[in-house]
């Protein structure tokens, strides 16, 4: 595999000839210029939205660490991983609750009665509800290699029903994958639908995000960047199907991951939940959420020490998001190197899309980049008189 050169590393775009619109997010550039060359990832594309609006979408850097792959645009669509719990499978129950379809408080076991039925014993299951599951307080484990034995999405969707709750609900926070999916079938039996099928009707064809989907027509497969060389599972470069094995073993769309996307798409969606602050008038479309709804989604749920909210991460002491977004923002990070973050009380967000597995998933630069980043984008925003 060829190096990246300096040259390579920066083909898209660089401080010197940024558009003068951009040139106030000079740090930016700076921060994944740096990343890109201390390997952090091959190639990123990037965005903000302040002011109502979108200020700035770019990208750097190439599909691969060859010096002939392609370069990366500020359309580039990627796998953007757990970021298909908020944009897909929360912003569904958004809707839902907001409906009057679904009540936070049922348990599990009533929409998906083989998740209680049969257990030898199910006083805990019963007790779980589909606000636990988008808590991550549900008493699930985190993460389950469901592939390793499941060949089907029955057989998996089977296993995950039979889980052991590990901690009471409520009284325990651990990030669940499990969850999730279960949360994603769930809401297939409130909706009647295919969890993909209804949130690109509900959801993303309302707000006009074209470029965001889930599996990928094999045909646009080469204009989406890899994620890794599997060498233990699929034993090929994983390049617009998802990369998350069990995702993968349920037809590449579940609750937890999936989602393929791009920056303005998700700079979209997020300045749809900040309209409902009042920071856009612009509207080609019926509002989507209520304020209610989000504040009710954005709030942390306990145990004490969790950042999480409903579905929502919010910002911890030690916040991907870095210092300056407010304790009332909310977002989420995904395994493959992306991050969505909005601030609802400074009407800001920051998209980072990239592929910070390839060409496997070791490397854990993407841990300081990412702070590093939504601070030069809050500072840059400071310089125009945008608050902090």
């Amino acid at each position: 595999m060829r190096t990246m050169d300096a040259e390579s590393a920066h083909s898209h775009s660089s401080v010197a000839d940024m558009p003068e619109q951009s040139e106030r997010f000079a740090g930016v550039y700076t921060v994944l210029q740096d990343a890109i060359a201390g390997h952090a990832f091959p190639g990123c594309a990037f965005g903000v939205f302040a002011a109502g609006e979108p200020v700035l979408v770019d990208a750097l850097g190439r599909f691969t660490y060859d010096s002939d792959a392609s370069s990366v645009e500020p359309h580039t669509v990627f796998d953007v991983a757990s970021i298909t719990k908020v944009v897909s499978t929360t912003a569904t129950a958004m809707l839902l609750s907001q409906r009057g379809l679904l009540d936070l408080e049922t348990p599990l076991g009533e929409l998906l009665p083989g998740f209680v039925v049969g257990r030898e014993s199910a006083k805990l299951a019963r007790r779980v509800t589909l606000r636990h599951l988008l808590a991550h307080n549900s008493g699930l484990p985190g993460y389950v290699e469901f592939f390793r034995a499941a060949a089907t999405p029955a057989e998996l969707y089977r296993a995950c029903l039979e889980l052991p709750v590990e901690a009471a609900p409520g009284e325990r926070s651990e990030y669940s994958d499990p969850g999730f999916i279960l949360l994603g079938k769930a809401l297939e039996v409130l909706t009647g639908e295919n969890l993909a099928v209804w949130a690109q009707k509900e959801v993303f064809d309302p707000l006009g995000l074209t470029a965001t989907r889930f599996t990928p027509p094999v045909e646009q497969r080469a204009l989406i960047p890899p994620t890794e060389i599997d060498s233990i599972f699929r034993h090929r470069i994983i390049q617009g199907e998802v990369q998350d094995e069990n995702a993968w073993i349920l037809n590449g769309a579940a609750g937890h991951a999936g989602l393929f996307s791009n920056v303005g798409d998700l700079l979209r969606f997020a300045g749809e939940i900040l309209s409902a602050f009042g920071s856009s008038d612009r509207r080609d479309h019926a509002p989507l959420f209520d304020r209610g709804t989000i504040e009710c989604f954005a709030a942390r749920q306990g145990p004490e020490g969790s950042s999480r909210a409903l579905g929502w991460d919010t910002p911890s002491q030690e916040s991907s998001a870095g210092p300056y977004f407010s304790r009332h923002s909310i977002g989420h990070l995904g395994f493959s190197g992306c991050s969505l973050w909005i601030d609802l009380d400074a009407a800001v967000a920051a998209v980072l899309l990239t592929n910070r597995t390839w060409p496997d998933r070791q490397c854990q630069f993407i841990k300081e980049v990412r702070p590093s980043f939504h601070d030069a984008v809050r500072l840059g925003l400071s310089g125009v008189g945008q608050a902090l």
